[in-house]
């Protein structure tokens, strides 16, 4: 994996998100406070350690763009993103698309604890933070959306995670190149329904969606509204 340098190293983040958002073809009015995320998240990675990426280009493009790229792939209203860490791509999703009801779950409290001032700072009134493992976890609702981004190998996530699917919802998983070893257990009550790649704006690695679909759902084409 490798950043474009040449674009990255000399650009402001906020022209170079700009730039990225109009190669996505997605609209540039939430660039303020995509970056203003991007600062909380720098503030508090010194001393929580948020993330490993800390020179602001590279937070752009491998947090921020990476997430944008699944976004219009997206089909749904409420997303749960589990295992989110940071806030990616849930925080970027919810920050895009306001109407969207995004919850943010994940098991480790000095990353919830991150995300509930960000989400009080960033005044966001369309996501809901918990922290709790994702198999206990045990929503009144179920999610149009179910995505993990770096959770686990696609298997457990399916295993894990799937209570949390809509009888005519989606798992989908972000990847890099598929790894063959990431078996789906036979019993498993999902089944691929399609591979998407993405290309994320100023990165050199191949990126793809993993659309599952609950076995027991019609066989309705998926497509982004």
């Amino acid at each position: 994996m490798s950043i474009d340098t040449s674009e990255t190293a000399h650009q402001h983040p906020g022209a170079l998100l700009r730039k990225g958002l109009r190669a996505l073809k997605l609209p540039t009015d939430k660039v303020e406070s995509l970056l203003d995320y991007l600062a909380l998240l720098e503030k508090w990675n010194r001393a929580y350690n948020i993330t490993a990426i800390r020179q602001p280009g590279q937070m752009v493009v491998l947090h921020v763009l990476d997430s944008l790229a699944a976004l219009p792939h997206i089909e749904g209203r409420t997303v749960v993103d589990v295992g989110t860490g940071g806030g990616m791509p849930g925080m970027i999703f919810a920050i895009m698309w306001p109407d969207w009801r995004v919850t943010l779950l994940d098991s480790r409290q000095k990353k919830t604890r991150f995300l509930r001032r960000a989400v009080q700072e960033l005044g966001l009134q369309n996501v809901e933070v918990v922290c709790q493992r994702v198999e206990k976890f045990q929503p009144e609702e179920l999610f149009d959306v179910v995505i993990s981004r770096a959770f686990a190998n696609t298997g457990l996530f399916l295993c894990l995670a799937g209570h949390l699917c809509a009888t005519d919802g989606r798992m989908v998983a972000m990847k890099g190149p598929r790894d063959e070893s990431e078996s789906i257990p036979a019993d498993c009550p999902f089944e691929l329904e399609k591979v998407t790649p993405l290309k994320v704006p100023f990165l050199d690695a191949y990126r793809q969606l993993l659309f599952f679909r609950p076995r027991s759902a019609k066989q309705d084409a998926y497509e982004p509204k």
